[in-house]
């Protein structure tokens, strides 16, 4: 009897530069511009180098004025308390939490902020609190945030 694999390939197909496999790497944006590129051969970065990293000169008119948030806040005096909600100032509203001022929080003053996200829309940030509230937001929050 022979094994018949169809149309899978007994090995990868993905073929890739041995050359450009060892030069590749991740890096931040801010190590970047600190690197020297002087003894680079030149792929166009001496060149440009100066108009990629000069972010004072930079403006991004794309960019909403007005974010709004959700946020993961964790208590100081029990660590296990978390809270999960949305606000479009988020230290204003966390020196509201810290201040007692939301029923909800005010038992486990004072607060840490543990995790936000920043969204254009307001709608956005609603759906990702609710998300975070879910179970399957729970998990989310144990496997990728550590909390």
């Amino acid at each position: 009897m022979t094994w018949d694999a169809g149309s899978i390939p007994a090995a990868s197909t993905i073929l890739r530069s041995e050359l450009f496999e060892s030069e590749r790497r991740m890096v931040s944006s801010i190590a970047l511009a600190k690197e020297d590129f002087s003894s680079v051969p030149s792929y166009g970065w001496q060149a440009i180098k100066e108009k990629i990293f000069n972010f004072s000169t930079v403006s991004f008119p794309f960019i909403n004025e007005r974010m709004f948030y959700a946020y993961v806040l964790q208590s100081q005096t029990d660590p296990t308390q978390f809270y999960r909600g949305h606000t479009s100032d988020l230290k204003q509203r966390l020196l509201e939490h810290n201040a007692g001022k939301c029923r909800h929080t005010s038992k486990f003053v004072p607060w840490k902020i543990k995790f936000y996200a920043a969204f254009e829309q307001l709608e956005f940030a609603q759906q990702f609190e609710q998300y975070l509230k879910s179970g399957s937001g729970h998990a989310f929050s144990k496997r990728h945030l550590g909390f």
